[in-house]
């Protein structure tokens, strides 16, 4: 009984973001550059600048809603991009939903950032479909200037992630989450099919519709390696 509950408050969750065209598309995108322009201004809050730079793929999902009663569920559409020789790569469209118990009640918005540390968390990303903990775990990134001092999170996590809540609920976690690859937002911004592993390996031109998003991430890393 629990298992349909979630399914059908995730399949519910999943009803907010259909009928997407390019328009929506690109608002996703400009949407993301903002998230992630917010999330990386304080120097003393935001994501330490060791972190930062040794990201290989960086994905924003501008706003996640997370609500329950009872069960808790999660869906959010999200943009990426990855390093590659010619600096970062056309954007890949993905959608992330699951679900969880717990003692839950009401419905918040969630900003989401995940850095993408290593080789496997980024041939994860790659694929059109993972689960984040099964295919590569993700933890809470370290947050403010000092907070990376150490290593630990060099070693622990494949996947770091940053979240800013709008609503009454604190803190989020993605483990059991399945990320696939949004083929209709994809289909509808470059106006044929790609799959993840073409856009993210460097194999497709970034069109000019995706330079704010794209110097949004450079700049980041830039203002990173200035603090």
């Amino acid at each position: 009984m629990k298992k349909l509950l979630v399914f059908l408050l995730v399949f519910g969750l999943y009803g907010f973001a259909w009928g997407e065209d390019k328009s929506d598309v690109q608002k996703r995108l400009d949407n993301a550059a903002t998230v992630l322009q917010e999330i990386t201004a304080a120097p003393d809050k935001g994501i330490p600048e060791d972190v930062l730079n040794s990201a290989q793929c960086v994905a924003v999902v501008p706003h996640m809603v997370k609500a329950g009663f009872g069960i808790g569920g999660q869906h959010g559409k999200g943009v990426a991009t990855c390093k590659n020789t010619q600096g970062w790569s056309a954007p890949s469209f993905f959608t992330i939903s699951g679900g969880s118990f717990g003692l839950q009640i009401g419905a918040e918005g969630v900003d989401l950032v995940m850095l993408f540390m290593n080789e496997k968390g980024m041939q994860a990303l790659l694929s059109d479909k993972f689960q984040v903990g099964g295919d590569a775990s993700a933890a809470a990134g370290p947050v403010g200037r000092d907070a990376a001092a150490g290593t630990d999170w060099k070693l622990k996590s494949p996947i770091l992630t940053y979240s800013r809540s709008k609503g009454a609920f604190a803190g989020i976690s993605l483990n059991g989450s399945a990320i696939r690859q949004d083929s209709d937002s994809t289909k509808a911004f470059y106006g044929q099919p790609m799959t993840s592993q073409q856009l993210l390996a460097g194999q497709v031109p970034a069109p000019p519709e995706a330079r704010n998003f794209l110097t949004t991430v450079a700049r980041a890393q830039t203002v990173a390696q200035g603090r």
